[in-house]
């Protein structure tokens, strides 16, 4: 199966930015450990602290054979809208996911406005989020997990 893994601002500087929340995994060991946990799928790793660069990316993957999304939107979480109409609008199966439990963080990471556009949100599950989320897109069995 063929999959996209979405990653929004700031998480490049994983490893780096507030290890006691994200832990100190870098981006591109996150990217290894995916592909090294589940290797029989086609994984496709994407960063952009841009929000108009993530929505082209994801318009861009109905045209490529994507079969479906892993996204963790980062800080555009909360007010991306046009992120969550681009995952509607190409109709494919996407699951959210996030590092940390943003429901236990500050009140203002409560709301995800991407949730409504997925199957599911993994959140608090460190990097293993990531091949649980992959994991729910192979199966096609969706369950929020904090």
């Amino acid at each position: 199966m063929k999959i996209l893994v979405i990653n929004g601002p700031n998480m490049n500087m994983l490893g780096i930015r507030e290890p006691d929340i994200y832990g100190r995994t870098t981006y591109a060991e996150l990217c290894e450990y995916v592909k090294r946990n589940r290797p029989d799928e086609e994984t496709d790793f994407f960063q952009s602290n841009h929000e108009g660069t993530i929505v082209d990316r994801i318009h861009a993957a109905y045209f490529d054979g994507t079969e479906g999304i892993v996204i963790n939107p980062a800080a555009h979480t909360h007010y991306s809208y046009a992120i969550h109409d681009a995952i509607k609008a190409v109709g494919l199966p996407a699951v959210e996911v996030h590092i940390s439990d943003i429901g236990s963080r500050e009140e203002f990471r409560h709301t995800s406005v991407i949730r409504p556009a997925c199957r599911s949100q993994i959140c608090g599950r460190g990097i293993d989020g990531y091949v649980i989320a992959v994991g729910q897109l192979v199966s096609g069995v969706f369950e929020d997990i904090k």
